[in-house]
């Protein structure tokens, strides 16, 4: 386990506060959710990495062949790099429970770790996931607590992907708050407030 596999933002919780991982969307960076968390939960402690995989220069959690169409191959080591940093920094905090947000292409990696190791989960948020795969089935998701944030009209995410996935996580026993807009792939207010009140609760 490494706690400097990416370049990154590393805060520690104070005494009984969660440690909240963030993941920024393609393009984006470690700052790009720090600020929404220090607004939720000021003293939380905060862990954001930076996708260290460049696509034309925008910065990424793994490779893709085209929109839409991942290299699973490069996802499932990203996984593991992304597991192993994630379990690293937890083990560090050993008394801090773990929150995680991920938004787009963060979400996906998110994702793809929830899947393997749920048990370093207590709460996931999951902006505009896009998983094009069937997981295998996870009795280990049963009970973790998880927020599905997306657009009905999102052309990126599209709504059949997004219920797919709430199906399935449904199906694993997970505790599924989903919450949808009528907009697109954009992030709007009344997904900042219910993923306030799903970190807050």
């Amino acid at each position: 386990m490494s706690l400097d596999a990416y370049h990154h933002i590393a805060e520690k919780p104070a005494t009984g506060q969660p440690l909240v991982f963030t993941f920024h969307g393609t393009g984006g960076d470690e700052n790009q959710f720090t600020g929404l968390i220090r607004q939720i939960l000021p003293e939380a402690g905060l862990v954001s990495p930076r996708g260290n995989i460049s696509e034309h220069g925008a910065n990424r959690f793994f490779r893709r062949k085209a929109e839409g169409v991942y290299d699973m191959d490069d996802l499932a080591a990203q996984t593991i790099r992304m597991t192993d940093f994630i379990a690293a920094h937890k083990a560090a905090n050993p008394d801090a429970p773990v929150y995680a947000l991920g938004y787009s292409n963060g979400a996906n990696i998110l994702a793809s770790v929830l899947f393997k190791a749920p048990e370093l989960f207590d709460r996931v948020v999951l902006m505009h996931p896009l998983i094009p795969w069937q997981p295998e089935e996870n009795p280990g998701l049963a009970g973790v607590k998880i927020l599905i944030t997306a657009g009905r009209n999102d052309p990126i995410c599209p709504l059949p992907e997004t219920e797919t996935l709430s199906s399935w996580l449904s199906a694993q026993g997970a505790k599924l708050e989903v919450n949808l807009h009528d907009g697109g792939h954009e992030v709007r207010q009344q997904e900042i407030d219910a993923t306030a009140a799903f970190l807050r609760e």
